[in-house]
C-alpha cells in the first residue's frame, strides 16, 4: 500500500502525489511555464514584424518555427491544461467528493502532459522544431511535398509529443467523466451542479471525442513520417483527408478552450452581482447544444477546398446557427449584471473583460462563417485577430479564475490594487495587440512580410504585445507578494459565493471533508457518519455561512485516517518511460529507410537503444503500477444518474472504449474516404487471402468465448477454470498474431510493402493498429494470469475479468469490421 504523502516542501511530494489538489497545482504551474515560453516566442516574432520587408530578428525558418511552436504551446500546452488545473482542484470540491475517481490515472495524465511538452522543447535542440503551422496541413506535413521542411527528428518529435498529449487528454477525460457522473454528493442532480462543473463536464465530453479524432490523424501522420506510409504523400485527396480529420478536432477545440472560461464567468458574475444567473437552465441547455453542434461545423474551415457549393452552404448554415446558443448565454450574463449589485473586484473585471472580448470575437467570426466573405478573409490577419479574440478571451476569464480561487488554494488574500493594475495593463495591451489586426487584415497569415502601408498598424500591435507581456509581471509580483506576506484568507472571502468549495477551510485539507457532504435536504449539509446516531451536525447553503465552515474545519482537525492513499511513484515512472520511448521513435525512420530500395542510408543504432530503453522503463513501471496496492477515496453514497447500475471502474472502461471507437472510426473512415475518392471499383486493393482472414476471424471470436468462460469461472471461484480460460485466451490471441505475421511475411515476399502504394499503406496501418490493440490485450491477459497464479486474484472479486472482457470484445468487434473491408470487398 502507498505511504502517506511527504510534506509540500519536499520535492518527493510533487513526484508521487495523486491528490487532486496537488495535481491541479502542478497543472497550473506547468501551464504558466508553457505560457511564458509561448509568450517569449510571440514577443520575438512581433518584434520581427516591427518593420515590413522581413529584415528583423529572425530568418524565415526561425520565424516559421517561432510562430508554429507558439501556436502549439498556447493551444495544446497552455489554455486547456490551465483550465483543467482549476478543474482538478475545484470540481471534486464542488461535487462534494474527496478526490477524482482514479487518482493514479489523474497523476499519470499530468505526467504525460509534462513530458509531452518537454518533447516539444527538446525538438528545438534535436533537428529543429516543427515549422509547418500548428494545423500541420497536408501534403506539406510530409517531406516529399515540402523540401524546405525536411524530415527532421525535431519535426517527428513534435508530432509524437502531440500524440502523447492526446493520450494525457484521453486519460484525464475518462477520469473526469467518471467522477462527475459517479461522485456527486447525495441530492446533487445534474441540473443542480455548479455551472463551472457543468462547463468542465461538457468540455470533457467534447475532449473525449475530438482528441480521439486528432490522435487518429496524428497516428497516420506519424506513420507517414516514420514508417514512410503514403496517407498524406499521395496525389489527390490527401489534403482533404487531413482537413476533415484535423478540423473535426480543430473546431470543437475552440469550445473546449472557451467552455471552462464560460464556467468561470458564470461563477464570478453570480458571486459579484449577488444574484443567481438569469435563465440558468436555459444556459445549460444552450451549452449542451453548442457542445453537440461543435462537431457539425468543422467544414467551414475548408470553404476554399474543392468541396461542392451545396455542402459548403449547409455548413455555412450550421456555422451561423451555432452562434444562437451563445447569444442566449451572453444575454443571460448581461441581464444577471443588470439585475444585480455589481462589485468590481479583480476576478469580476477579468470576467467582464473576457465577455467584451468574446463578443467582438464572436461577431467577427460570423463573417468567416459566410462562404463569400471567407473567400476574402481566409489566410489574412482578420482570421488571426478573430481567433485570438475568442481563444485569448477564454484565457482572460481563466486569469480571473486565478484571483477568484487564489484565496482557496493558498489561504492568502492578494492586493486588489495590484490586481486591478494588472487588469488595466492586460486589457489595454490585449486590444492594442489584436484590434489593429482587423484594420491591417490584408496582411497574409504565416508570412513574415507585409505591405509597407500596413506598417503603422503592426507597430501598434507590437507595442500592445509588449504591454500585454509586461502585464503578466504585475500578476506574478502580486501573487508572489500575496503568497509570501499576504493576509490570511477566510474560508469564504466572497460574500455571495454559492458553491461547496467555500464551505471548507482555505486551503482545504487532504481529504477535503470529514463529514459527508449532502444536499438531500435541499441545502448543503455535512453528515457525521461516525456519530452514534448518524445525525446531521451542521448545515449551510454554501452562500458564506462562516459558522458552518468553522464547524467543518473543527471536524477535520479531529478526523481519523480513513486509509485512502494519495501517493504512488509509478505514474511519473510511466511518464518517463513514454518520454524515452518517443525520443527513440522520433529517429526510427532511419530503420525503415534502410529497408527502402530507393533510399540510401544506414539505421541509427542509438535510436534503437533509446527506444528499447523506453520500452523497458515503461514495462517495469506498468508492472509496478499493476502490483501496487492502492486504496482510492470512495463515495458509497452519491448521485449517479444516469449510470446508477454501473460500477465506477466499469464506467471508466466504457468511456475509454467510446474514445477508442472514434480512433478506429477515423482510421477506417480514412480508408473509406480515400477509396471512394479514387473510385471504389478502380481502387486496387491488397490481395490478402480470404481463407486466412476467415481462419483468423474464427480464432479471435473463439477467444471472446474463452473470456466469457473465464468470467464464469471467476464468479464460481474456480481457480483452475479461470486460469485455463485466461490461458486459452492468451494462446488464441498469440495464434491470431502468429497468423497475421505469417500473412504479412508472405505479402512482403511478394513485394508488397507498406511504403510502396497508398492501398498498401492503408491495409498495413489499419490492420497493424488492430494488432497493436491485440498485443496490449495480451499483455494485460498475461499480467492477469501472473496475478491468478501468485495471489489467487479475481476469485473474491471477479470484476477485473469483466473489465478485461469488455476491452477484448471491443477488439474482436473491430476485427469483424476490418475482415470484410480488407478481405472481401
Amino acid at each position: 500500500m502507498s505511504g502517506d504523502l511527504p510534506p509540500r516542501s519536499s520535492v518527493k511530494r510533487w513526484l508521487v502525489t495523486t491528490n487532486h489538489k496537488d495535481v491541479g497545482i502542478l497543472y497550473l504551474v506547468t501551464a504558466v511555464f508553457f505560457l511564458i515560453l509561448g509568450g517569449v516566442l510571440a514577443v520575438l516574432f512581433r518584434v520581427h514584424l516591427w518593420e515590413s520587408g522581413g529584415t528583423g530578428l529572425l530568418d524565415g525558418t526561425q520565424y516559421n518555427r517561432a510562430v508554429t511552436v507558439h501556436g502549439l504551446l498556447m493551444v495544446f500546452w497552455f489554455i486547456s491544461p490551465f483550465a483543467l488545473g482549476f478543474g482538478n482542484y475545484i470540481v471534486p470540491l464542488q461535487l462534494g467528493a474527496k478526490d477524482l475517481a482514479f487518482p493514479r490515472l489523474n497523476a499519470l495524465s499530468y505526467w504525460f502532459y509534462l513530458f509531452s511538452g518537454l518533447l516539444v522543447i527538446a525538438s528545438f535542440f534535436l533537428g529543429g522544431a516543427w515549422e509547418g503551422g500548428w494545423y500541420m496541413y497536408a501534403p506539406l506535413n510530409v517531406p516529399e511535398y515540402n523540401p524546405a521542411m525536411p524530415a527532421t527528428r525535431g519535426g517527428d518529435m513534435t508530432i509524437l509529443a502531440i500524440m502523447l498529449f492526446t493520450m494525457s487528454v484521453t486519460i484525464g477525460s475518462v477520469n473526469f467523466l467518471t467522477t462527475i457522473h459517479h461522485f456527486r454528493a447525495e441530492g446533487m442532480g445534474l441540473w443542480n451542479m455548479p455551472l463551472f462543473t457543468w462547463s468542465i463536464l461538457l468540455t470533457i465530453w467534447m475532449m473525449l471525442f475530438a482528441f480521439a479524432a486528432l490522435l487518429a490523424a496524428l497516428f497516420l501522420l506519424a506513420s507517414d513520417r516514420i514508417l514512410l506510409t503514403q496517407y498524406f504523400a499521395s496525389e489527390g485527396g490527401s489534403s482533404l483527408l487531413w482537413g476533415h480529420l484535423f478540423w473535426f478536432f480543430g473546431h470543437p477545440e475552440v469550445y473546449i478552450v472557451f467552455f471552462p472560461a464560460l464556467g468561470v464567468m458564470f461563477e464570478t458574475f453570480q458571486t459579484f452581482s449577488g444574484r443567481r444567473l438569469v435563465g440558468r437552465k436555459w444556459v445549460i441547455i444552450a451549452m449542451v447544444l453548442v457542445a453537440i453542434q461543435s462537431f457539425l461545423v468543422w467544414m467551414h474551415h475548408m470553404f476554399l477546398t474543392t468541396i461542392n457549393l451545396e455542402v459548403k452552404t449547409l455548413f455555412m448554415a450550421t456555422s451561423i446557427g451555432i452562434s444562437l446558443p451563445f447569444d442566449l448565454m451572453v444575454f443571460a450574463l448581461i441581464y444577471t449584471l443588470v439585475k444585480g449589485h455589481v462589485r468590481f473586484t479583480t476576478p469580476f473585471l477579468f470576467s467582464l473583460g473576457a465577455l467584451v472580448l468574446f463578443i467582438i470575437g464572436g461577431i467577427t467570426g460570423v463573417f468567416l462563417g459566410a462562404v463569400v466573405l471567407d473567400y476574402e478573409f481566409r489566410g489574412t490577419y482578420w482570421v488571426v485577430a478573430h481567433f485570438h479574440y475568442v481563444m485569448v478571451a477564454g484565457a482572460t476569464a481563466l486569469i480571473g479564475a486565478i484571483y477568484y480561487w487564489w484565496p482557496k488554494i493558498t489561504g492568502k488574500m492578494y492586493s486588489e490594487t495590484l490586481g486591478k493594475l494588472h487588469f488595466a495593463a492586460y486589457f489595454i495591451g490585449f486590444n492594442l495587440l489584436y484590434f489593429p489586426m482587423f484594420v491591417a487584415w490584408e496582411t497574409p497569415r504565416r508570412v513574415f512580410d507585409y505591405g509597407e502601408y500596413l506598417e503603422p498598424w503592426h507597430k501598434v500591435a507590437t507595442v500592445g504585445g509588449i504591454i500585454l507581456a509586461a502585464s503578466y509581471f504585475i500578476m506574478f509580483y502580486a501573487l508572489a507578494k500575496s503568497y509570501v506576506s499576504g493576509p490570511d484568507a477566510p474560508d469564504n472571502p466572497w460574500a455571495f459565493s454559492r458553491t461547496a468549495e467555500w464551505a471548507t477551510s482555505s486551503p482545504p485539507p487532504l481529504d477535503n471533508w470529514t463529514g459527508r457532504p449532502s444536499y438531500a435536504s435541499g441545502r448543503l449539509e455535512f453528515v457525521d457518519e461516525r456519530a452514534a446516531d448518524g445525525g446531521v451536525e451542521t448545515a449551510t447553503d454554501g452562500a458564506g455561512a462562516g459558522a458552518a465552515a468553522e464547524a467543518e474545519t473543527a471536524r477535520q482537525a479531529n478526523a481519523h485516517d480513513d486509509h485512502a492513499d494519495h501517493a504512488s511513484p509509478w505514474p511519473v515512472a510511466i511518464g518517463l518511460g513514454m518520454f524515452v520511448l518517443f525520443l527513440g521513435l522520433s529517429e526510427m525512420d532511419s530503420y525503415v529507410e534502410s529497408m527502402h530500395p530507393e533510399i540510401e542510408g544506414s539505421p541509427d543504432v542509438t535510436a534503437l537503444v533509446i527506444t528499447l530503453l523506453g520500452v523497458a522503463v515503461l514495462g517495469v513501471a506498468l508492472f509496478g503500477l499493476g502490483r501496487e496496492r492502492f486504496e482510492a477515496p470512495t463515495m458509497p453514497i452519491a448521485e449517479r444518474w444516469p449510470f446508477e447500475g454501473v460500477d465506477t471502474t466499469k464506467l471508466g472502461v466504457w468511456f475509454f472504449i467510446a474514445s477508442d471507437v472514434v480512433v478506429f472510426g477515423a482510421i477506417i473512415g480514412a480508408y473509406l474516404f480515400m477509396r471512394i475518392y479514387f473510385g471504389w471499383g478502380e481502387f486496387e486493393t491488397v490481395p490478402p487471402s480470404a481463407t486466412i482472414g476467415l481462419i483468423n476471424t474464427y480464432v479471435l471470436l473463439t477467444s471472446s468465448f474463452t473470456v466469457i468462460l473465464a468470467l464464469v469461472m471467476a464468479e464460481r471461484e474456480n481457480k483452475r477454470g479461470l486460469l485455463a480460460s485466461m490461458a486459452a485466451t492468451l494462446l488464441l490471441g498469440l495464434t491470431f498474431l502468429g497468423i497475421k505475421a505469417y500473412e504479412w511475411g508472405y505479402e512482403f515476399s511478394q513485394g508488397i510493402f507498406w511504403y510502396e502504394e497508398l492501398q498498401y499503406s492503408m491495409y498495413f496501418v489499419t490492420t497493424g493498429m488492430h494488432a497493436l490493440h491485440v498485443t496490449l490485450g495480451l499483455l494485460i491477459a498475461g499480467f492477469m494470469i501472473y496475478r491468478i497464479v501468485s495471489i489467487d486474484a479475481y476469485l473474491a472479486d471477479h470484476r477485473p475479468v469483466e473489465y478485461f472482457g469488455i476491452y477484448w470484445h471491443f477488439v474482436d468487434i473491430v476485427w469483424v469490421v476490418l475482415f470484410p473491408l480488407f478481405y472481401l470487398m
